[in-house]
């Protein structure tokens, strides 16, 4: 999938030396969790963004030119256990992800992954933990199986006073004839 990266980055990657930077940001309901790869804080888009250092892995993170359904990894090491016991204890399933890429000295930045929170696991040492999440694309939903179905009850438990499937087991076996002029 091609992007369009702004002029200011395409300029400071001409140069000798590049210091590029990852940005990641987790809506969660108690809030936003925004992380990035260099040290102290950072507005990225009007937001700050608390430096998260050699501590944050990203990994996963292709380009494809077709459709298909990617996803990635964030890991978070040496993690203290007050973090840990946050992430234990927020419901993190399907809330969403966007990965950010910039240069250091530059405003601007490429949205490179968006998705959603699908499994984390949390891996505890007596060094520190580790948290791993993996991030689904959007794409990832569609392959998922819904638990909808085409019928009058299921479309009523969305929609009580809508009876458009009441009207599908008359019609199924109706003949259509039509005439053509």
């Amino acid at each position: 999938m091609s992007r369009t990266v702004p002029s200011s980055i395409l300029n400071a990657l001409a140069q000798s030396e590049v210091e590029p930077f990852y940005a990641v940001e987790i809506l969660l309901d108690s809030g936003a969790l925004r992380l990035w790869t260099g040290r102290g804080d950072r507005v990225i888009d009007g937001e700050v963004y608390t430096g998260g250092g050699d501590f944050i892995g990203i990994s996963g993170l292709e380009e494809v030119a077709d459709l298909s359904a990617k996803s990635i990894t964030l890991t978070l090491s040496g993690v203290p256990s007050s973090v840990v016991a946050i992430a234990l204890g927020e419901p993190y399933q399907r809330r969403k992800v966007r990965v950010l890429w910039g240069v250091r000295n530059e405003d601007d930045f490429v949205n490179v992954f968006s998705g959603s929170l699908n499994q984390m696991t949390i891996e505890d040492t007596p060094d520190g933990a580790t948290i791993s999440a993996t991030v689904d694309s959007k794409l990832v939903e569609l392959e998922r199986s819904t638990k909808r179905r085409y019928t009058s009850e299921s479309h009523k438990s969305r929609h009580a006073t809508d009876t458009f499937f009441d009207f599908v087991a008359k019609i199924q076996d109706k003949s259509i004839q039509f005439q053509y002029k």
